[in-house]
Order: structure tokens, then sequence, then C-alpha cells
């Protein structure tokens, strides 16, 4: 008999499905790609796309800050309450990282600490066609 693959990995949540994390069938929007989708002109293409019949939802119900769809307005309200949704708004409270600030890393230039951006929940308005 041999070892099974996978060991010493019930204490720990992060470790547990490392192989999951780097396949591309799951694969999510990075955090510098949602910083870029959140300004304003963006968002506002984001949030207010065209019935596309090929999306969940038809691409009417989108999270901006988990790039996720939703199938109605009331999965996506479900959403902004759940831990998911809070965790990723921690994680992009963090700006992302610049050419500037790589090289500064590399010893280009002084320290200067990392940034934190405001970020909220998106606002939904109530459409009930």
């Amino acid at each position: 008999m041999g070892k099974s693959k996978q060991t010493g990995n019930h204490s720990s949540d992060k470790k547990k499905h490392i192989a999951k994390t780097w396949k591309t069938k799951r694969r999510t929007k990075d955090l510098d790609q949602i910083h870029s989708d959140m300004k304003t002109e963006a968002a506002a293409k984001l949030l207010n796309q065209e019935v596309d019949l090929d999306v969940t939802g038809c691409a009417q119900h989108y999270c901006l800050h988990c790039a996720r769809y939703f199938v109605d307005m009331r999965s996506l309200k479900e959403h902004f309450k759940t831990k998911v949704h809070k965790r990723r708004l921690k994680q992009l409270r963090e700006e992302p990282y610049t050419q500037a600030e790589a090289e500064r890393a590399a010893g280009m230039g002084s320290y200067i600490p990392a940034k934190t951006v405001e970020v909220k929940t998106q606002t939904v308005e109530e459409n009930m066609d």
C-alpha cells in the first residue's frame, strides 16, 4: 500500500485544495484586474450590460468586486451578505502593485508603504420590469 497523496491537511484550509487554485477552469479575475474594472467607465459598462443569454442571469445581475454573475436580484443581494463577498472587499482595500513599487522593492528607491483604498459594496437599483 502506498502513502495517500493528501496528508497533514486537516487543520489548514489554505493547503487543502492547492491544485484547484491553479487550474484555469475555476479561474477568476485577479485583484488588479478587478481594481481596473472598478474605475467609473469600466464599472458602468459592466453593471449595465446588454442581455446575453449565454451568461448566468442574462448578464443583468453582476457583482463588480467578485466578478460573478447571479441569476436574479435576490441572489445578488444575498451574496452581498456572505463571507466570500466580505473577504473579497477586504482583499481589495490594498492598492494594486505598480512597476514603480516593484523597482523600489528591488532596491531602486525608498520604501513607501502600500496605500489603502476605500471599497464599499456596489449599490443596487430596483428595476422590477
